[in-house]
């Protein structure tokens, strides 16, 4: 029931002013009759029912002009207790409703000044004016508490609409948050997915490119050496397939049942890897140094997709025949090397519209909490070499190792263990 009014009054404010302000004229029209023992009130009691309709026009208006309605109300009621009717609640009901919506709707130092200039003259007029002997008590303090009540109940339902619009504003700022955060995980997952599938279609389709073209340069010197290449071929591009299977089932739901349950790939892959850029024309070896140490799934799969980039470059870009993969184990990082010997052309910073191979490794690099440099070498050829946190068991034995500072080639004899993630 109590929402409903609410929710009536809210819709329809006009009506709810017009029947609040009926009531209180029966209000001040009953105060106006009434009297004390020993006291004879006013014979007639149609000035009264002036003064009152007057008041409660006024207060029709109070959403607009609070103000102005205080000072109507007022001076109907110091008229009519000039008359000598006796002030009362119900005589006071208009002025009452009029200072309460005045503290509801305006700030507090209106609200305290309008109230202070209301007393002092409702008391002073029923003081000065007084024909009939009412009692001091009834014309001094009882009209101040009277119209100080409605002022603190206006002001605390000031107080609570302003916290219910503060609750809500910071509802609605957390809700644009919220919904700010979920947009920005978005697009970060979508350059996650953006950068996996760019490694992956490029890589294989730079080596499938590469492959075609060797089968068909050997189709005429070497034809018995076609069919070795182009079942290579039929490799990459059906392990092409497969990793963009598994990149795009990253965006798939959770209960999906066809979602793909393989791995990431890791360093562990290297020899798919190497084999594969062998059947393109280019010779990759590896080498090790230091001891291989367990990595991250987020690391090992940065060092793969930046050494898979790295020698898609290699492929497309450089006049290559040999191409050199050196991961160097730390105590605390893993320094990832990949160089050739040929004639690069890629540049160090991309042309528009191509070239992001280098900005998606540093990019890689960095989410892990890595570096990588990329350029040309003095002696020839071009040169990634990246570096990724190592996190590995307090207990576990360390190596020293002196690092070269420009060349990419092993200094101590490269390690027969396998890269990290292999059994």
């Amino acid at each position: 029931m109590t929402l409903s009014l609410e929710r009536y009054t809210d819709r329809h404010p006009r009506a709810a002013d017009s029947a609040a302000a009926f009531v209180l004229f029966i209000f001040a029209v009953l105060g106006a009759s009434l009297t004390i023992p020993d006291v004879e009130r006013p014979h007639q009691l149609l000035p009264a029912v002036l003064l009152a309709a007057v008041s409660c026009i006024a207060l029709l208006r109070h959403r607009d002009y609070p103000r102005t309605t205080v000072i109507i109300t007022t001076v109907c009621a110091m008229a009519a207790s000039g008359m000598g009717y006796m002030l009362n609640p119900l005589l006071l009901a208009p002025v009452m409703a009029a200072l309460y919506w005045l503290a509801a709707l305006t700030d507090r130092r209106t609200a305290r000044a309008y109230l202070l200039v209301t007393v002092f003259l409702l008391v002073s007029n029923a003081v000065i004016t007084d024909r009939l002997a009412y009692p001091l008590v009834l014309k001094t303090l009882a009209p101040t508490i009277w119209v100080l009540l409605p002022v603190v109940a206006g002001s605390a339902a000031r107080l609570r609409i302003s916290y219910m619009e503060a609750v809500q504003a910071r509802a609605d700022h957390a809700e644009r948050t919220r919904e700010e955060e979920a947009r920005l995980r978005v697009a970060e997952e979508r350059m996650r997915i953006a950068r996996e599938l760019h490694d992956v279609v490029a890589h294989h389709l730079a080596l499938a490119n590469a492959q075609a073209g060797t089968a068909a340069h050997l189709s005429r010197t070497h034809p018995d050496r076609v069919p070795q290449i182009l079942d290579d071929l039929s490799g990459t591009t059906s392990s092409a397939l497969r990793e963009l299977k598994a990149t795009v089932g990253l965006m798939r739901q959770a209960n999906d049942p066809d979602a793909p349950l393989e791995p990431a790939p890791g360093l562990a892959r290297l020899p798919e890897l190497t084999d594969a850029c062998r059947t393109a024309g280019l010779e990759v070896t590896v080498t090790t140094e230091g001891i291989p140490r367990p990595l991250s799934p987020g690391v090992d799969l940065t060092a793969f997709r930046i050494v898979q980039e790295a020698l898609t470059n290699v492929t497309k870009h450089a006049a290559a025949k040999a191409a050199n993969v050196r991961l160097a184990y730390s105590h605390d990082r893993l320094t990832v090397t990949v160089c050739d010997d040929g004639t690069t052309t890629v540049p160090a910073t991309p042309s528009p519209g191509r070239g992001f191979g280098l900005i998606g490794m540093r990019e890689r690099a960095h989410s892990v909490g890595g570096d990588l440099q990329a350029g040309h070498r003095p002696q020839g050829g071009f040169e990634v070499t990246t570096q990724l946190p190592l996190h590995t068991h307090p207990k576990e034995p360390e190596e020293q190792i002196t690092w070269p500072s420009a060349s990419c080639s092993p200094t101590t004899k490269p390690s027969s263990e396998p890269p990290s993630g292999s059994s």
